[in-house]
């Protein structure tokens, strides 16, 4: 009995050094601190009292329990036992099982040796929330991390460990963080992405399993690989969450990683550089460009750049960290021209167009609100019907995601009838673009006509743009350049736009797109 060991309430199988040995755990163990994978063979990184207490073997007064060291195995299962609730695990290197000592002398010593460690407590957290995670940090995150013969062997098993820290105090969960590994050497690999785990335990086991790969740094290549193949829909990226990318850098980067900055911005993904070990003053000659990190960040004010001196003693710097990357309000890159503008398209019914070019201009209209990104959180599509009167077909609130709009587009019935497009460019003015206009995305206006209208065009547009709206005209067959020009946004000439037939309207989409983007993009320098 003399060779028990009081452990702690969260000391894990892999903890221990023998094959069989004797521990004390302590009485009243807050159950937040019990993290069990398995049912009687429990992977060895499960906490000894918990599984002893998951087992029946003591009670949450504390105990003796005897721990026998056993081979890793496939699939430990997720059962609830005396009020704790373990957890699934794919696999796991080495095992435990816990049995019964029985010796009462030991058992009063549990006593004694736990009431050294009061209960912190802490109210025990819900289950359910761990696999949710933290919904207050709502983000996908790729850490690319460096794997280049710069950082070694020895550092670069020092930044996974770094890393691993970071992703658990993120709380990765469905409803929160998801998070995947990119390793940057002479090519860059995807190690995992976001929709390969969601619970922290999985994130940190294939952290701990990459291989360092070497070569050089060519971070600027891994950096414009990530932004334009890790984050898409198949890949698990989710609409509408804030994007990072968490570049890891051991001294300097071997190549180019400007480019690679702007491609990250143009794809609305935030970078942030975690600079370890800066370039001395005696390496600076053979940085090819010593204002590397201002580059490549989302926006040089600080706030994205991040330093440590070394990758020794980094568990002070994990928290800072965590606290940048769960602000999401400061992710000033997240928003691209796909996903923050408001379009109002106003589309000329009159009898010149007829039914079958009608159905031109609304297929034309479909190609151009297929390029963006409809949500509640990001852009909207609404739609104006207008003859001599105005028929609102759907408003910018009425349909928050892409397949509603499309199909509502489908849905629009001809009305045929004069052509009034100055009144029907103040009718939505007001009606259409007044209820948003407070809001946080950049309004635009497309105008589709087919002739010369009744009413005066200049007036009513220049007050549309004076209420902040972008007016982009789009005239077909008999309409009048003079018209078209009156109506468009400054610089005219790249705002209005012809075609003879309705069947030119295709061609135009591109161009369009190209046009609201750019605007766009100007706004916010």
């Amino acid at each position: 009995s003399s060779a028990s060991t009081a452990i702690m309430c969260f000391t894990r199988g892999l903890d221990l050094r023998k094959n069989t040995e004797d521990v004390i755990c302590p009485a009243n163990c807050p159950a937040w601190q019990f993290y069990v994978f398995g049912d009687g063979v429990y992977a060895s990184l499960s906490s000894i009292c918990g599984a002893a207490i998951h087992r029946g073997v003591i009670t949450n007064t504390g105990g003796a329990v005897r721990v026998q060291t056993l081979p890793g195995q496939e699939s430990y299962p997720a059962v609830n036992a005396n009020g704790i609730q373990s957890q699934a695990l794919s696999r796991w290197a080495s095992s435990f099982s816990v049995t019964r000592i029985k010796n009462t002398a030991l058992e009063a010593v549990g006593r004694s040796v736990s009431t050294a460690r009061p209960s912190t407590g802490k109210r025990p957290k819900k289950l359910l929330d761990k696999k949710a995670g933290n919904k207050d940090c709502k983000a996908d995150i790729a850490f690319l991390i460096d794997g280049s013969y710069n950082i070694g062997h020895r550092r670069f098993n020092l930044q996974k460990n770094f890393v691993g820290k970071v992703a658990v105090m993120l709380g990765i969960g469905t409803e929160g963080p998801h998070v995947g590994v990119v390793q940057a050497s002479e090519h860059p690999k995807i190690e995992f992405y976001l929709k390969n785990f969601t619970a922290a335990k999985d994130v940190l086991f294939a952290i701990k399993e990459l291989g360092f790969r070497g070569g050089n740094s060519n971070t600027g290549k891994a950096l414009k690989h990530t932004a334009q193949k890790f984050f898409s829909l198949e890949n698990g990226a989710r609409k509408g969450i804030p994007k990072i990318i968490v570049v890891f850098l051991d001294g300097w980067p071997s190549d180019d990683i400007e480019e690679a900055g702007i491609v990250a911005r143009e794809f609305g993904v935030n970078v942030f550089i975690v600079s370890v070990a800066k370039p001395t003053t005696e390496e600076l000659g053979m940085v090819q460009d010593i204002g590397f990190v201002d580059k490549a960040v989302c926006r040089n004010n600080g706030f994205f750049s991040y330093q440590m001196p070394t990758w020794f003693g980094t568990t002070k710097y994990v928290k800072p960290l965590v606290q940048k990357l769960c602000s999401h309000e400061q992710m000033l890159c997240s928003k691209t021209c796909y996903n923050s503008v408001n379009i109002g398209f106003l589309i000329d019914g009159s009898s010149s167009v007829g039914e079958s070019n009608f159905r031109l201009v609304l297929e034309f209209i479909s190609n151009v609100a297929k390029a963006f990104e409809i949500s509640d959180i990001g852009s909207k599509i609404a739609a104006v019907q207008f003859t001599y009167d105005q028929r609102t077909e759907f408003s910018f609130t009425d349909y928050t995601t892409k397949e509603k709009v499309l199909s509502a587009i489908r849905n629009i019935r001809y009305m045929s009838g004069g052509t009034a497009t100055g009144d029907a460019i103040s009718f939505t003015t007001r009606n259409v673009f007044g209820p948003i206009k407070d809001g946080p995305n950049k309004n635009f206006l497309i105008v589709l006509t087919d002739g010369q209208s009744y009413d005066d065009v200049r007036g009513p547009a220049a007050a549309a743009q004076k209420a902040g709206i972008t007016v982009f005209s789009v005239g077909i067959a008999w309409a009048p350049l003079d018209d078209l020009k009156d109506m468009a946004s400054e610089p005219r000439d790249t705002h209005s736009f012809f075609t003879r037939e309705f069947t030119g309207l295709e061609q135009m989409v591109p161009d369009l797109i190209r046009g609201i983007c750019k605007d766009f993009l100007d706004s916010k320098q």
